[in-house]
């Protein structure tokens, strides 16, 4: 099982569409295998202190993927892994 984390915050036109990317990309895989979680730097003062000038952020088992911007791709290739 693999967890891919999106840290955002809310009305972030960049979160919009890095979240659409990984509906579409997760969309490609058999169910059960890519659980997909979300945090909002609003709600978790570590994560704002971390991330804030990099959201979306995007993590692949705790370990940063992306951020600002997210390439289809480029998460396709590393999900398959």
């Amino acid at each position: 099982m693999t967890t891919l984390t999106i840290i955002s915050k809310p009305d972030c036109h960049l979160c919009d569409v890095a979240r659409e990317i990984v509906d579409v990309v997760v969309a490609e895989f058999p169910d059960d295998t890519i659980v997909v979680e979300e945090s909002s730097i609003l709600d978790d003062s570590v994560l704002y202190e971390q991330w804030w000038e990099k959201i979306p952020v995007v993590l692949i088992n705790g370990r940063l993927h992306a951020h600002w911007r997210l390439s289809a791709d480029r998460l396709r290739a590393a999900l398959k892994e």
